[in-house]
């Protein structure tokens, strides 16, 4: 911060509003989708900034959209409010694209770019308060970088800043000064517009730029001060797909380190992808190659062994998740055994203490506690009740080729293998079925099923074929 903020006085809290500007085409990415909308950590850049932009409490939240801005609307949802910058023509002619919208408001404006995605709302809330502390007109982030090719450089006089210097402008001197330009800052809101409108048009495109406003600021004697980030890293942008390979890694680091911090065991981090909204419980155990996704809970005490992969999923206490599984909108209790290579898919439900085994694949159905599918079987739209046993090979038929329809295995029955349970039907507490049946009709409690064709053995049928 600069020697004029030092007898400011006690800060006058203002009220808080938000920026994120989001119009730009991305070029660098060479992707159709919209910069903003490529992921990282299971959110959408955007999403990571309006997330943080949110801890300050802003009265008012808007997006400046202007490339495929109905598309970029769409996948924000509502809340904010959306301005439209049909021509990008720089960051100046962005913010100048919302003067309507704040017409009649107070307070300070927070500028966020929507490709900042690691900005911490620690970092934009010691800005704010610096800020209002200094009561000045602009704040301005910057950062230290050990390679700052490619930002704006603060050129300082007597500690004071007094410009910034883009790269392509910079000389050899000022290239060399380590300390940058985020993009990200906060305005005073009842000088801005007016002053925004008298930042002359640049280079070949004419456009307008956000740094060309403190030098007019500080030729009228207007306070612009500056905060140091002492996190570099949240500061960078991403302008292509490297880069973001690049902040996707530090991020999932910065995940990774705060679950280890909290107790629980990676194997090996460096092959572990944990998204930014994912929990996981104390001493639980993660495996190389595990991919925990969107918003999915870990309980305590768990073990997930290498290559599983969990999106949307609860996972209970003292579970574990053997190599190679797929888990995805599903719940699953508290000492549950899961796998190898099972697949979980949406709408199942595995209750406590059951065991779902190799090769078995589970859609929109229940797995009563205690209960075991071993191996290569499917279950869909059924309900198991408890202490249900199903042998190998065995399928619910749900679908007629029109509709789906449901199985009901209740309490302590017993499937045989090679079984096919015809649906819709119900087998009984404590029925059995036995292997190798096709059941069309319900079976009733406590009785013996089986539906299959009677054997037939023709003995001396296979010398009768050879010597034919």
């Amino acid at each position: 911060m600069s020697p004029q903020s030092a007898d400011a006085g006690p800060a006058a809290v203002a009220t808080c509003h938000v920026i994120v500007l989001a119009a730009g085409k991305g070029r660098r990415m060479a992707s159709t989708r919209p910069k903003v909308l490529h992921r990282m950590a299971g959110r959408s850049l955007i999403e990571h900034v309006l997330r943080a932009a949110a801890t300050l409490s802003p009265a008012t939240t808007t997006v400046v959209v202007g490339h495929q801005a109905d598309v970029i609307q769409e996948a924000v949802g509502p809340g904010p409010r959306f301005v439209r910058q049909e021509a990008q023509l720089g960051t100046a002619h962005a913010l100048l694209q919302a003067e309507s919208a704040f017409a009649r408001a107070e307070g300070n404006l927070v500028v966020l770019s929507g490709d900042v995605p690691r900005i911490r709302p620690v970092t934009l809330r010691r800005l704010v308060d610096a800020h209002d502390r200094a009561r000045a007109a602009a704040t301005v982030l910057t950062a230290r970088l050990a390679r700052p090719y490619g930002y704006g450089r603060l050129v300082r006089q007597r500690g004071l800043l007094a410009s910034i210097v883009e790269e392509a402008d910079a000389t050899p001197a000022q290239r060399a000064i380590r300390e940058v330009n985020s993009g990200i800052y906060v305005f005073d809101l009842a000088p801005l517009f007016a002053t925004l409108r008298q930042i002359p048009a640049a280079g070949p495109r004419q456009e307008r730029y956000l740094p060309a406003l403190l030098a007019l600021y500080r030729r009228r004697g207007l306070t612009v001060e500056t905060l140091e980030t002492d996190h570099p890293d949240e500061i960078r942008g991403i302008n292509s797909q490297t880069e973001l390979a690049e902040v996707s890694s530090l991020m999932r680091q910065g995940k990774n380190e705060e679950l280890m911090a909290a107790g629980v065991t990676l194997e090996d981090p460096a092959t572990t992808y944990i998204d930014a909204d994912v929990v996981v419980g104390r001493d639980t155990v993660i495996h190389p190659g595990v991919m925990l996704e969107g918003l999915t809970t870990i309980g305590d005490r768990c073990e997930l062994h290498a290559g599983v992969r969990i999106v949307n999923s609860t996972v209970g206490d003292d579970v574990t998740v053997n190599n190679h599984c797929v888990i995805t909108n599903a719940h699953v209790e508290s000492g549950a055994r899961i796998g190898p290579f099972a697949h979980l898919r949406p709408g199942t439900v595995v209750r406590e203490t059951a065991r779902v085994g190799n090769f078995v694949e589970i859609k929109k159905s229940t797995l009563g506690a205690g209960s075991k599918v071993g191996h290569l079987s499917y279950l869909g739209d059924a309900a198991l009740g408890a202490q249900v046993n199903v042998g190998a090979g065995t399928i619910t038929c749900n679908y007629d080729g029109q509709s789906k329809h449901e199985t009901a295995v209740e309490d302590g029955a017993f499937i045989g293998s090679g079984t096919q349970l015809v649906a819709p039907v119900t087998v009984g507490r404590a029925a059995y079925v036995a292997a190798g049946s096709c059941v069309t009709e319900d079976v009733p409690p406590g009785a013996l099923a089986i539906a299959r064709g009677r054997q037939e053995n023709k003995t001396g049928w296979t010398d009768r074929k050879k010597g034919s």
